[in-house]
C-alpha cells in the first residue's frame, strides 16, 4: 500500500535562545534558514506547508500554505504538530524543523520505509549523538492521540512517540547533520 505525504516546517516556535527573533527567517550564508530547509525538502516532498506563529505575510513570500498552531501561547512543536495533522489531507506528515539546514536528503525515504516495514504510525530521525523527534514522519490517524496528550498537560515530544510505539531511523553523517541553529551567534 502507498501512502499519501505531505510536509510541514514547524517554524512556530518563540526562540528564546535568539532573542525573539524568528528562527527561520534569519540568514545562514545570507539566505533564510527556511529557503534552506526548503531546498533540502523540496526534491523530497512536493505538498509543503509552513507552520508559523507570527511573520506569515514573510513566511507566505515561499509560495507554500502558512497556518498557526490551533493551540495558543507557543505550547510547542506538538502543538503545531497537532495542526499539521488536523488540516493534511494525506496519511502522512512529515515535519522538519525551520532551524536545521543540513538534514538528509534521503530523509523521507529511510522514514517512509521504517513505517512501512515497521507497521508503525510513527518513525523519526536520530544519529550516533541523540534523537531527533522533530524530523519524523507521523500519521493522521493519531492526531486524536495527540489532541488527547495535550489536554493532559503534557509537551514532551519523544514520550509522545514512545507511547504510539515509534520507531528511530539511524541516520549517519555522510547521508546529513541535524545541526540546527539556536542562537545568532551560531549563525556566525
Amino acid at each position: 500500500m502507498e501512502y499519501t505525504i505531505s510536509a510541514v516546517i514547524l517554524a512556530g516556535g518563540k526562540a528564546r535562545r535568539m532573542n525573539g527573533a524568528d528562527k527561520g527567517l534569519q540568514l545562514l550564508q545570507n539566505k533564510p534558514l527556511i529557503s534552506h530547509v526548503i531546498e533540502r525538502l523540496q526534491p523530497q516532498v512536493v505538498d509543503i506547508s509552513i507552520n508559523a506563529n507570527r511573520h506569515h505575510t514573510e513566511y507566505a513570500q515561499w509560495g507554500f500554505p502558512v497556518f498557526s498552531d490551533e493551540l495558543p501561547d507557543f505550547q510547542g512543536p506538538l502543538s503545531g504538530m497537532l495542526t499539521s495533522l488536523e488540516q493534511a489531507k494525506t496519511d502522512f506528515v512529515l515535519f522538519v524543523p525551520c532551524d536545521s539546514p543540513y538534514f538528509p536528503q534521503n530523509l523521507l525515504e529511510k522514514l517512509k520505509s521504517a513505517v512501512k516495514n515497521d507497521r508503525t504510525l510513527i518513525a523519526y530521525a536520530k544519529d550516533k549523538e541523540r534523537e531527533h523527534p522533530t524530523f519524523c514522519l507521523m500519521s493522521v490517524q493519531l492526531k486524536e492521540k495527540l489532541r488527547a496528550y495535550l489536554n493532559e498537560g503534557e509537551r514532551r515530544l519523544l514520550q509522545f512517540m514512545n507511547k504510539n510505539g515509534a520507531v528511530a531511523v539511524q541516520f549517519d553523517e555522510r547521508e546529513g547533520r541535524f545541526v540546527n541553529f539556536n542562537t545568532l551567534e551560531d549563525l556566525q
